[in-house]
């Protein structure tokens, strides 16, 4: 069965996060270099069936796209055009950092574990994709 796979795309750091076969739980892939992302995701797609990518949608709190969409909305079009068979769909990612960090502190991760960007990265993609999987059964 595939999978959905989610992406927290930064300019440096991209966190993923993937489903379990089932679409049940969402478990952190890591982070990848933002100029590495494609390479990576053709790869693991190849490996690895993916039904879906689920994108975050960074927002301002009144609701409109934040700044960082500037640099997401090129990168989908490159998705696009990289795999054009599977289906892209965008998430609210708003506060998943922040909710990372937390959720981090609260596993009793060490200092130097909390302040790792690369974990928070992973984790806040793991976040948009067990939303998106709520936000799905809800509908259900």
């Amino acid at each position: 069965m595939a999978r959905i796979l989610a992406i927290d795309y930064g300019r440096k750091r991209v966190g993923l996060a993937v489903t379990d076969e089932l679409k049940i739980i969402a478990t952190p892939l890591g982070t990848v270099h933002s100029e590495d992302v494609i390479t990576y995701l053709k790869r693991y797609i190849r490996d690895n069936p993916v039904e879906c990518l689920v994108v975050g949608e960074p927002k301002d709190m009144a609701n409109r796209p934040s700044e960082a969409e500037r640099y997401i909305t090129p990168f989908i079009r490159n998705l696009k055009k990289a795999f054009p068979e599977i289906r892209i769909e965008r998430f609210d990612e708003r506060f998943t950092s922040r909710m990372a960090s937390r959720a981090i502190l609260e596993a009793g991760a060490k200092k130097s574990d909390r302040q790792n960007k690369a974990l928070v990265d992973a984790v806040s993609a793991t976040l948009i994709l067990q939303s998106y999987l709520e936000s799905k059964e809800m509908k259900s």
